[in-house]
């Protein structure tokens, strides 16, 4: 016999399970009301708590979880980074080591060697206090009191800009003087540097006197005019804005901005004569009368590097207020990761390739065939931090400031998730070229292209000019830092030279306070450790390596004036407390020099068309 349950009985069921699923919803909106608007929570507990979604830029989830493969992206500690006062300390003596030995063999020269413990001026006019302007703000970041003292009492004492008949570099002189003065007035509030980089700025601001509105690429200070004006690149006229509109937003001379300006205008307008193939990206060689690119390569390294650095740097200076450079910068992104960015076949390594022009410089640009080059570059790696930067800022979903330490997923668009990725597989691409017999990466590394089978190599990459199954590379030529043209200065060095370039821990440095990874701090003081044990001269100071990947290590004579302003700085501020100069709030320059973001300053925004309608007269200090 079937029982049969009364009608009364099943309704009275339902309308209690009707109440208790209500009241469950009713709880649900109190206490997870964003959760249940996006329809996160559906009568499950699968989900883990805090479960990142990775949205596209309509909003739609892409992905319920990251990939086992995806952990290494968004690794780290969300508790701020404590400072290890031990290596911080390290780093302050090799610093206070180097600049003991520049004080007691050079002091007031530009450049220092000291093996022969003797200085060198970049011009027979006299110093221009390269070294010790360029270092004076890292002294007063470490505490050196009496070495800050020394510095400053020379730049009140001795600095002069008046050298009528010398030439210096508009390039070097803005960002390691001008900017070493303004980061040293930011961070002291002492008028004496604004009074100098006043000076220097009037100067420095007749070299962009020229028919194009791009700077000149040297000029004498004495009679600011610019000299050898036929062409520069996009490094040199593109990265010394910062320095400019900085100094504009200090003083209130509205000149130093659109002069700075002006030349930006000039790049984007000469990215339409290249085609659509290249997006952002753009060759190294550009004509100053014209304003037109000339066939030659594209890379991210020499001559180029800090153009695309500067990009961003000019959105965030701004405060992510004028979008037109958040737009140049996104579609140079976009050009880097569909024609340079390349992986090994054997270790998955990530670098960024090059691109030779084919048809010669008569060529027009929009039709030219590029080939290309699988060498990097040890200047490229400072994308890799630029690109997280950028992810963190111009790639957050929902501004830079609520972008979690480490980041997660869900607070990327899609743009911003792709560079941040990409930044962290190049960094640790990077990392693979300190594999040598010093630890120190060499200044050129070549890779084995996708398809290369012509070496029985173990590794991926190698350096040019080392031995490979008893032959020399095919890359045995010396590698020119410099551009072949006779208005540039040549410095010819070869690939396996070391200079203690700063690019790989300005990276490190980004990556680790942006993530909180100890990882990266571990990858820092083995750089470090790796400069002590094999750079560091019995005499004083520190020396050039000539061969990375040859024990015992030969040396060569100099000691590079960005070995203290930028490479011990960014090893420092690694091993700082992560409220020391936070980098969500601070600018730095190509030199690590230290400028706000512009908060107030509507008058300085960027109007190139109210530029062309109003223009200034030029600038005649």
């Amino acid at each position: 016999m079937r029982y049969r349950v009364p009608s009364r009985i099943l309704t009275l069921i339902l309308l209690v399970m009707l109440i208790v699923v209500g009241f469950f919803s009713y709880t649900q909106s109190i206490w997870f009301p964003e959760q249940l608007k996006l329809g996160l929570l559906k009568f499950t507990t699968s989900l883990p708590p805090q479960q990142p979604w990775i949205f596209d830029d309509d909003n739609s989830p892409l992905s319920s979880e990251i990939p086992p493969d995806d952990h290494r992206y968004f690794s780290g500690s969300s508790s701020p980074a404590g400072a290890d006062d031990e290596k911080k300390e390290a780093v302050v003596k090799a610093f206070k080591y180097a600049w003991n030995a520049y004080v007691r063999d050079a002091f007031g020269y530009d450049e220092y060697f000291p093996i022969s413990r003797r200085g060198q001026n970049l011009s027979t006019g006299g110093g221009i206090g390269y070294t010790i302007v360029d270092a004076i703000d890292t002294m007063y970041l470490m505490g050196l009191e009496s070495e800050y003292e020394v510095a400053r009492g020379w730049i009140e004492t001795e600095l002069s800009f008046n050298h009528s008949h010398s030439a210096y570099s508009t390039f070097e002189t803005t960002i390691r003087v001008l900017g070493g003065l303004l980061s040293a007035h930011y961070l002291t509030s002492d008028p004496l540097y604004l009074h100098h980089a006043s000076d220097l700025g009037q100067r420095l601001a007749g070299a962009f006197n020229t028919s194009s509105g791009l700077p000149g690429s040297t000029i004498s200070l004495g009679a600011p005019e610019p000299r050898n004006s036929y062409a520069t690149s996009p490094a040199e006229a593109g990265s010394i804005q910062l320095e400019f509109k900085y100094l504009a937003e200090l003083t209130g001379n509205r000149t130093f901005w659109v002069k700075a300006e002006r030349a930006m205008e000039v790049f984007r307008e000469a990215k339409g004569d290249l085609g659509k193939d290249l997006k952002g990206l753009v060759p190294t060689r550009i004509r100053i009368d014209t304003g037109t690119f000339q066939s030659s390569t594209v890379r991210l390294g020499s001559l180029a590097d800090s153009y695309y650095e500067y990009l961003l740097k000019q959105y965030l200076q701004t405060n992510m207020k004028e979008p037109v450079y958040q737009n140049m910068y996104n579609d140079a992104v976009d050009g880097i990761a569909d024609n340079l960015l390349r992986r090994t076949p054997l270790e998955n390594l990530t670098y960024m390739a090059e691109l030779n022009p084919q048809g010669g410089r008569a060529a027009h640009l929009s039709t030219l065939e590029w080939n290309l080059g699988y060498r990097q570059e040890h200047l490229v790696c400072f994308l890799a931090g630029t690109l997280m930067l950028g992810a963190v800022t111009s790639g957050a979903r929902n501004g830079h400031h609520k972008v979690s330490v480490p980041p997660r997923p869900r607070e990327f668009t899609s743009r911003g998730l792709r560079d941040w990725k990409m930044g962290i597989d190049l960094l640790e691409g990077c990392m693979t070229t300190h594999d040598t017999l010093t630890g120190l990466a060499p200044e050129v590394a070549q890779f084995r292209s996708e398809d290369d089978e012509s070496y029985s190599y173990k590794k991926d990459w190698f350096i040019p000019g080392r031995f490979i199954k008893g032959n020399r590379s095919p890359y045995e030529a010396r590698y020119m830092l410099r551009s072949v043209l006779p208005q540039f200065i040549n410095i010819l060095s070869p690939p396996l030279i070391r200079l203690y370039r700063p690019e790989i821990v300005e990276s490190i440095f980004i990556a680790h306070r942006l993530t909180g990874d100890p990882r990266y701090r571990e990858w820092a003081w083995n750089i470090f450790s790796s400069i002590e044990k094999h750079a560091r001269l019995p005499s004083g100071g520190y020396a050039t390596l000539m061969d990375v990947d040859q024990i015992p290590v030969k040396w060569v004579d100099k000691q590079e004036t960005f070995f203290l302003s930028e490479t011990l700085k960014y090893l420092y501020l690694t091993f700082c407390d992560s409220s020391v100069l936070p980098i969500r709030d601070i600018v730095f320059n190509t030199e690590v020099g230290t400028f706000i973001s512009h908060r107030h300053c509507d008058i300085l925004s960027t109007d190139w068309d109210l530029f062309k309608a109003h223009p200034l007269p030029l600038f005649n200090p």
